[in-house]
């Protein structure tokens, strides 16, 4: 079970979105208590109060050797149902894949808070663990901290920008945000660039109106935001009670917000076609949401075409991204191979996804060879000999497919097979099926060029330069 079902059967089962955070805090313990049986009584007294624990990796760092072992005790303390989130802040590239590896597989925790400042090699290694969540934290409420989240200006600030960005890391399963405010509206314009993504929040409890706070966090379903238990309660004698009540009220919260988004949008075509193209709907909508574009543009290869494809818009539309991963899947499923492996960067959530949901492994090729830490060329745990199966996005010279499937090969896999979403034409299949590699598409470039002039989508002089390029 990934980490989201895991969550929303917790969300379901206790009714709430509070999540606690389990810290050997010498601020909270109270006087003579001992630390374990401390955290131990917490978990005893919230299970079912709670959607997920959170504990804090620095504290029990700080411990030392004995804070590792208490950490592992803790874990073992937490009920298999509760999925739990470890908030490391993790932003070292050299140690990435084994504190993954160490915290996925060995601790068996659901999520980790990440550092973003690397940009998408930091997240990588945790999204080979397809199970997973990533937490981005793209924003803290720390005061001296706004000199450099919200530069240049309130307009576009860093943080924003980081919202965007690590959206395109992965699926919506996969990579979620953690944000720190006490201000509705920072919270209110995250949750608009961000609409279809998990936000753990926190430092809501600075803020003396929490109603418009959480309303602003919350999706039209009224969910989709972890919010944390205040601190102070742990203190209180009456904790449960305290708990009930908090969580009353921001049910209440929740009703109100999906009571005032009852209808549901879904895109529909408005075309009646003479004939029928498998997936002219999807053609319509990637048009419609400007992931086709005309106009000069020069490509990545330095070619210049009238037209311009940009398919990393489809990870912010669920509806359109499950289309598209059905359309993989169905080429993928008339296929023989072990893993799974995405082309960075722009194919890497459609593999994940992929991965999601055939249950095949994932691995990628780096597109930069580290000159320090493991060097390694792949990335992801493989076996000697098995057979990949390559996912692209666009193939336009196929420079990319072929020199990610060299690298692959280069360390003892097989590759037989490319798929790709759209295929620009002009030969490109031929020249990896020479390279010894059976090129798959979704989609000709051919074909949506057909669909969409019959759709009245382009002009006459647009289909022309598409027929003609």
């Amino acid at each position: 079970m990934n980490f989201i079902d895991k969550l929303e059967r917790a969300i379901a089962q206790n009714n709430t979105l509070l999540i606690l955070a389990l810290d050997p805090n010498p601020e909270m313990i109270p006087q003579g208590e001992k630390v374990e049986d401390w955290l131990a009584l917490i978990i005893e007294k919230t299970q079912d109060k709670v959607c997920a624990y959170k504990p804090t990796l620095g504290f029990y760092q700080a411990m030392g050797e004995s804070g590792f072992a208490l950490l592992q005790n803790i874990l073992q303390l937490i009920p298999a149902r509760i999925p739990i989130i470890l908030d490391a802040k993790h932003g070292d590239l050299n140690t990435s894949t084994l504190v993954a590896k160490t915290v996925f597989e060995k601790w068996g925790i659901d999520g980790i808070t990440i550092n973003p400042l690397s940009g998408q090699d930091q997240a990588a290694p945790f999204l080979l663990h397809p199970d997973k969540t990533v937490f981005v934290t793209c924003r803290t409420s720390n005061p001296t901290a706004s000199m450099i989240q919200d530069y240049p200006h309130a307009t576009s600030p860093l943080y924003l920008e980081l919202v965007r960005e690590a959206q395109k890391w992965g699926t919506s399963e996969q990579v979620a945000l953690e944000i720190g405010t006490n201000d509705a509206n920072i919270l209110r314009t995250v949750r608009q660039n961000a609409p279809e993504r998990l936000i753990l929040s926190r430092s809501l409890w600075n803020s003396t109106e929490i109603a418009p706070l959480i309303a602003a966090g919350l999706n039209h379903h009224g969910s989709g935001l972890l919010i944390p238990v205040p601190q102070d309660f742990l203190r209180q004698e009456t904790l449960e009670d305290s708990m009930i009540d908090l969580n009353q009220n921001i049910n209440a919260i929740r009703q109100d917000v999906a009571k005032k988004d009852q209808i549901c949008q879904i895109w529909t075509s408005d075309v009646c076609f003479l004939t029928d193209h498998p997936h002219q709907d999807l053609i319509l909508q990637l048009y419609d949401l400007d992931c086709i574009l005309f106009g000069d543009y020069i490509q990545a290869s330095g070619e210049k075409f009238p037209y311009y494809i940009d398919l990393r818009k489809i990870i912010s539309q669920p509806q359109i991204f499950q289309q598209v991963l059905n359309a993989y899947s169905e080429i993928l499923q008339t296929l023989t191979f072990d893993r799974i492996a995405g082309i960075p960067y722009g194919a890497l959530p459609t593999a994940t996804g992929l991965s999601l949901r055939l249950h095949h492994p994932m691995i990628y090729p780096r597109k930069e060879v580290k000159a320090h830490g493991t060097r390694r060329v792949i990335e992801g745990h493989f076996e000697l000999g098995e057979t990949v199966v390559v996912i692209d996005d666009i193939l336009i010279s196929g420079k990319s497919a072929i020199e990610g499937a060299e690298k692959i090969e280069s360390q003892g896999l097989n590759v037989e097979d490319i798929v790709v979403f759209i295929d620009h034409e002009k030969g490109v299949k031929d020249r990896l099926k020479a390279k010894g590699y059976n090129a798959h598409s979704v989609l000709k470039i051919s074909e949506i060029n057909q669909t969409l002039y019959e759709a009245g989508r382009i002009s006459p002089e647009q289909y022309k330069l598409l027929t003609h390029e």
